[in-house]
């Protein structure tokens, strides 16, 4: 049985909207109001931390708050959809009052930690240094013991550079297979310090998640200009966001393990939760010990716990709803739930409950979800509502700027077009002997529906390309390559000669995923435009609602957040450094 979501009244406002949305792609209409402004005194306000912005924010409309939500996987398609279809009436409510961006693009690779990095620094992997949460460093030495997923433990001696690959997911918990991670209420502590690469430059200390990422972040920002920080997601090693530092830029952290055994739920999990989740409504992948990402309704469960942090949050409490707190100036969480939705084939029993269906994903190609990813959708688009709705019983929501993006999309949409190409015919299987030592171990290569490989010598790179291309030629592409990066086209994306460049990179062709899973028919990572082109939706009270039609990045949100809260956006490093200008459209200042 599904679990059922405590009872309130969904927001409808807007019930013309996704006519609306549709409409407003015609030539006439598609447009933003560089001028439209909000309505209000605009003058300076205290937040609840006594920070005072002398300025105002918005010309006419003052904002303290950043409600910043990712959910992953969510196509601009899906939000389409479900706005025409009357599926996420909460989303299409809030586009009424938002900036609605149809062009908006992920980093490359589209993968979750180069993604999230994105959102919250302004940058892409050239300066923020995170490429994939398994990715390679040449200047970095291996972990002191093997991590959770097989990284292997090694030596270190300072200024000696052997180069190994870089882990920053599940593996590096104390205990994986905890909802906590094996530390206290699923906060960064669950992260095991002998599980982390080192620096032989830096004595062999150990590199934790905040100081592997090379600049900083929006949370280190708004940490210190005395606001209040939080953010909920599903790793302990996501503390990324925090930046270099040590740590405490972000105030109140929580990242349940989302690849932790679902059998310890029902000890581990916190009781109050918008849904009614002990026990989980899934048994069979319980019973299998399954994690959250192998079951249709446990991963609500599983996302429901960051969705009660949230409303804690803005209840004025920490995320735990056990100590007061004010009311973060900047918060949000990750959804998992579409995600899983676009690409789980379910694998623990014969059935699901309808209207669950075994096969997620779409059932053509325009993006039509099948009766698995609905449910997904609409669970998110509740979700969301209720926080709406909590903001606005606290008078919140005419000072809350909302964001709702996603770090990365999943293809291919047209499931027909799947192709699991794993072993042996990977550019990876292929080009084995070429690979650095640890890019063969047990936590294996950087594989997904795109190719990241890192050769034990770079010099070899021409010779491995080369092997690659006879190995599978356009008569005969066994890889299903689509496209071949390396040496000077890859500076198209990278620095070239960065100690964490990919020698190689390949793009295969649109729906060819390096795995042989059968339990998948999705997957995200690549450049395709199925895995980049995501949902952006900024809205606030005080805003008309506008279409914009040109080209963005979701690495533009870093910025936008610091003017929206009044800060500098220029106080990003990688905004500085890779000249991220805010979203266009929006009415953060008189006269934008």
């Amino acid at each position: 049985m599904k679990g059922k979501i405590v009872s309130f009244k969904r927001l409808r406002a807007g019930a013309v909207l996704a006519a609306c949305l549709i409409a407003a792609m015609s030539v006439s209409q598609v447009y933003a109001d560089p001028h439209g402004h909000g309505h209000g005194q605009g003058q300076g306000q205290g937040n609840e931390n006594g920070n005072g912005n002398e300025n105002g924010n918005g010309g006419d409309h003052s904002l303290r708050h950043v409600l910043l939500l990712s959910i992953d996987g969510m196509h601009e398609l899906d939000f389409l959809n479900c706005s025409a279809a009357g599926t996420c009436p909460n989303l299409a409510a809030l586009a009424t009052t938002g900036v609605n961006y149809l062009e908006s693009s992920t980093s490359r690779p589209s993968d979750s930690f180069p993604g999230l990095m994105a959102i919250v620094s302004g940058g892409s992997p050239r300066t923020v240094g995170a490429f994939y949460d398994v990715a390679f460093d040449r200047a970095l030495a291996p972990p002191t013991i093997t991590t959770g997923n097989g990284l292997p433990g090694g030596t270190c001696t300072p200024n000696v550079f052997p180069g190994t690959t870089t882990e920053y997911e599940e593996g590096i918990d104390l205990d994986q297979s905890q909802l906590n991670g094996g530390g206290t209420d699923g906060q960064a502590n669950a992260i095991d310090p002998m599980k982390l690469v080192r620096d032989p430059a830096n004595n062999c200390n150990t590199v934790a998640p905040f100081n592997f990422v090379r600049t900083n972040t929006v949370f280190g920002v708004i940490h210190k200009a005395g606001m209040r920080t939080a953010w909920s997601d599903k790793h302990a090693a996501y503390i990324a966001v925090s930046g270099p530092g040590d740590g405490t830029n972000v105030d109140d952290f929580y990242s349940p393990e989302i690849n932790s055994d679902s059998a310890n739920y029902q000890s581990q999990a916190p009781s109050e939760s918008i849904l009614t989740c002990k026990p989980l409504p899934d048994q069979h992948a319980v019973a299998v010990d399954d994690d959250y990402t192998q079951s249709f309704q446990n991963i609500q469960c599983y996302d429901a716990l960051k969705v009660q942090a949230i409303l804690n949050e803005i209840d004025g409490k920490t995320h735990t709803g056990t100590g007061s707190a004010p009311m973060p100036n900047i918060f949000g969480m990750n959804f998992q739930a579409v995600s899983i939705g676009q690409k789980l084939i379910y694998q623990d029993f014969a059935t699901v409950p309808p209207p669950f269906t075994i096969k997620g994903g779409y059932t053509d190609s325009i993006g039509t979800p099948s009766g698995s990813l609905l449910q997904e959708i609409e669970f998110v688009d509740t979700s969301i509502g209720l926080m709406v709705k909590e903001l606005s019983a606290k008078h919140q929501l005419d000072s809350t700027l909302i964001i709702v993006t996603a770090k990365h999309g999943q293809g291919p949409v047209d499931t027909s077009r799947y192709v699991a190409n794993g072993k042996p015919n990977d550019p990876a299987s292929i080009l084995k002997a070429f690979l650095a030592p640890s890019e063969k171990s047990a936590i294996g290569p950087t594989e997904d529906d795109v190719a990241l490989l890192w050769l034990e010598n770079s010099a070899d790179t021409a010779t491995a390309v080369s092997d690659l291309e006879l190995a599978s030629p356009p008569s005969n592409n066994i890889a299903g390559i689509g496209e071949i990066f390396s040496g000077p086209s890859i500076g198209l994306f990278y620095n070239i000669g960065d100690s964490r460049t990919p020698d190689i990179v390949i793009t295969p062709n649109i729906g060819v995923t390096y795995s042989n899973s059968v339990a998948k028919e999705a997957e995200h990572g690549g450049f395709a435009k199925d895995d980049t082109n995501v949902m952006m939706l900024l809205s606030n009270p005080s805003f008309h609602a506008s279409t914009i039609t040109s080209p963005v990045e979701t690495a533009q949100v870093a910025p936008t957040i610091l003017k929206a809260l009044g800060l500098d956006p220029n106080s990003l490093q990688s905004v500085q450094l890779e000249h991220t200008q805010i979203l266009p459209g929006l009415p953060l200042n008189q006269g934008d």
